[in-house]
């Protein structure tokens, strides 16, 4: 193709949808006008079924499961009042609990307030906890300062509680299993009360519980009477709970004031806009 013919397929295959703040250009890729028209019915389809995900369709058949992460961005979108209801409670209770730590009126046993904060939890239960703290964290500002054991290896295990050493009387320990049996959390879990014994200290005085109401862990926190429990659902995989209890409570402990809606996810009716090639031509 000349200049001229790569500026008008230009002009044609460019979109730009600024309610996404999102650009596509596509007019250097090889297919012919032929091949939009051929995979109108895929990409319908496709808009039905992220349709019927969002409105809470089952998406796993084996455990009979919703999936909706993007709910918690938007609680008036979820499909029922109740799961709307609880998002909000949960959002509210833990920013709530949060005030009150670095308020001091939730504090450890002869210490003014707690400075540092455990973080215990594997696989998606730390990971996005881990990225967006590191990204939007700073030592020198951070109201309480984090620490993670994600895994099972010893020598990790014992190099983070060695760094909280003399630190435990004002460390919190947020200890997150969605399940409550995941073993890889139970051995960080019980590692880290037993460095909480050996320095003669309290570990459920201490400790916070993330996971599904009535799991193991729920029933340990409520019978050991842990500071806090904070939901997770079982709606949202370990991978998408960044805005869930499970991001949300390591975040606003750092002193975080990310939004939690900030986030927004195009939703089909959106992407349905961003798919209309040449929505607005470039000037």
């Amino acid at each position: 193709m000349d200049a001229g013919e790569l500026w008008k397929r230009y002009r044609r295959y460019f979109c730009r949808v600024d309610l996404l703040d999102l650009s596509l250009d596509i007019s250097r890729m090889h297919f012919d006008e032929a091949f939009l028209d051929s995979m109108e019915p895929a990409m319908q389809k496709a808009f039905q079924d992220m349709d019927a995900l969002e409105s809470g369709a089952i998406a796993n058949p084996d455990e009979k499961r919703m999936v909706g992460h993007y709910w918690l961005r938007a609680p008036q979108k979820a499909p029922m009042k109740e799961i709307a209801e609880e998002i909000s409670a949960s959002v509210e209770s833990i920013q709530k609990f949060v005030t009150d730590v670095h308020a001091g009126r939730i504090r450890p046993p002869n210490s003014v307030r707690f400075t540092h904060a455990l973080a215990i939890g594997i696989g998606g239960s730390a990971l996005g906890p881990m990225f967006v703290g590191d990204a939007l964290g700073n030592p020198s500002t951070d109201r309480i300062h984090m620490h993670f054991i994600d895994n099972t290896d010893p020598d990790g295990i014992a190099r983070t509680l060695e760094l909280l050493k003399g630190r435990l009387q004002e460390t919190l320990a947020i200890v997150t299993s969605k399940s409550g049996g995941t073993p890889d959390t139970r051995n960080g879990m019980l590692l880290a009360a037993e460095a909480y014994s050996a320095a003669s200290l309290s570990f459920s005085r201490r400790a916070v519980a993330v996971t599904m109401p009535g799991s193991q862990m729920d029933e340990l926190a409520a019978r050991e009477a842990w500071l806090a429990r904070f939901p997770m659902f079982d709606w949202v995989g370990g991978r998408t709970s960044e805005l869930s209890a499970v991001g949300l409570s390591r975040r606003r402990c750092k002193g975080s004031t990310f939004p939690e809606c900030s986030l927004v996810r195009p939703s089909a009716t959106r992407l349905r806009a961003f798919t209309t090639l040449g929505a607005i031509p470039p000037r």
